[in-house]
């Protein structure tokens, strides 16, 4: 597989063509934004752990059922991707109270949801990706009603696979986001990645946030230490659960 122009730079990845159209060559790096980008940071390592979290999320999902576009990992901050034609949507499921959603209905951090929310945010940075709803996706020509249906269907599905991969290695998942997008042949699959940048986690017990043991960027975003400790932690559990798993299946 050969190397050739980048094509994407986003905040914490680069992606570049390969001499197969198909497959794109992603770069993770060690940047750390937050605030849209408003707050940066280099952090020696983030790229390398934020790398392997995602490929062991990803075999953990494909072992439930759930594809992506991750083909495989080639070096300690690289990946091979399937290419796909992302819609321009950030696709967010909440099962606790956190962060804006918090700060938008004037709910206490932690406070348990009777059910996950699943909420849109309209991709552009100049508009600071703003909330969406679904008849603005429509109207705009975003993505039809099938595929709607189709990605909440998707979503609440790796929620529940997500949930259960955390909660085994004594994790709450408080909520994520995620990106989807469609391969040459229209089929949808969960795409770009799933780490602590787009997770927000919480130790097992935790349900206030001014005792949460944060495992996840809002460490970043609030000033409260450094990130690697926590993202470590992270990978060993979930390389853990692998191990264990592929054990359980040999």
């Amino acid at each position: 597989m050969e190397k050739l122009g980048m094509r994407y730079q986003g905040k914490a990845k680069k992606l570049y063509e390969t001499d197969d159209p198909d497959i794109l060559w992603v770069e993770y790096t060690d940047q750390a934004t937050a605030g849209n980008g408003a707050k940066k940071a280099n952090i020696e390592g983030k790229a390398r752990l934020n790398n392997r979290i995602t490929t062991v999320i990803f075999s953990l999902l494909a072992r439930r059922g759930i594809p992506s576009h991750f083909i495989r990992s080639i070096s300690d901050t690289e990946q091979l991707n399937r290419r796909l034609d992302m819609f321009p949507l950030e696709i967010v499921m909440r099962n606790r109270v956190a962060g804006s959603f918090a700060q938008r209905y004037g709910v206490a951090e932690g406070t348990a949801l009777k059910q996950p929310v699943l909420e849109f945010f309209y991709k552009s940075d100049p508009l600071d990706d703003p909330f969406i709803n679904r008849d603005d996706i429509l109207a705009l020509g975003l993505a039809t009603e099938q595929d709607l249906d189709i990605i909440a269907a998707k979503t609440r599905e790796i929620n529940g696979a997500l949930t259960g991969i955390f909660r085994a290695i004594n994790v709450e998942l408080v909520d994520f986001k995620i990106e989807m997008g469609k391969t040459g042949s229209g089929i949808i699959l969960l795409g770009d990645e799933i780490t602590p940048d787009t997770c927000r986690l919480w130790a097992i017990g935790n349900n206030n946030d001014s005792h949460v043991t944060h495992l996840d960027k809002d460490i970043f975003r609030r000033d409260l230490g450094s990130i690697i400790p926590a993202y470590q932690t992270i990978l060993d559990g979930l390389t853990e659960l692998e191990e264990r798993e592929s054990q359980s299946n040999s």
